[in-house]
């Protein structure tokens, strides 16, 4: 018995580290732009002092406080694209993320999934793939983030960080 324990442990600590780490190999790519942000940047960033006036920014403030991971991958190149593609194909056959949306803008195809919290409204994770095959670069875009947040929360800080995707995460807040 002690062994299945022990076996079921590892299993599901593996999925976790396979989890956290499945986008991780584009980080050091040459051609792949890359942005990321820990949770102890989010931590810290949560401690500037913002005007109490200012409302906007006390939002902002607030919802950074709930960040864990953010993760941004871009190429322009077709290969690296390619891998992108299968590399997020991948982690949804092993992660439970249900999709929310899907979006066909003049060849440029938007798709977000989420892993929900303790409700529906809850968001653990939110991973949004973008690519563009009809580009001459057949340019692809991942982004991955983690926390306890609502999606309107996080489409205005992408919009704030003007990171890619903050319009369609408008758009997927809105339904």
């Amino acid at each position: 018995m002690k062994n299945i324990v022990l076996s079921a442990v590892f299993l599901f600590m593996s999925a976790i580290v396979t989890a956290q780490g499945a986008f991780d190999k584009f980080e050091n790519n040459e051609s792949v732009a890359s942005v990321i942000v820990s949770k102890k940047m989010f931590e810290m960033m949560s401690k500037v002092k913002a005007d109490a006036k200012d409302k906007e920014a006390q939002q902002f403030m607030n919802v950074i406080k709930k960040l864990d991971n953010l993760k941004v991958f871009m190429t322009s190149n077709a290969k690296t694209a390619n891998d992108m593609k299968a590399t997020v194909s991948s982690y949804l056959k092993s992660n439970p993320l249900e999709e929310l949306m899907r979006m066909n803008d003049s060849g440029r195809q938007v798709k977000i999934y989420v892993k929900s919290g303790a409700n529906e409204n809850i968001i653990k994770e939110l991973l949004m793939y973008i690519e563009d095959p009809t580009s001459k670069d057949k340019q692809a875009i991942v982004m991955s983030l983690t926390g306890t947040f609502y999606l309107d929360e996080i489409s205005s800080i992408t919009e704030k960080l003007n990171l890619p995707g903050g319009n369609e995460l408008k758009k997927a807040a809105k339904k």
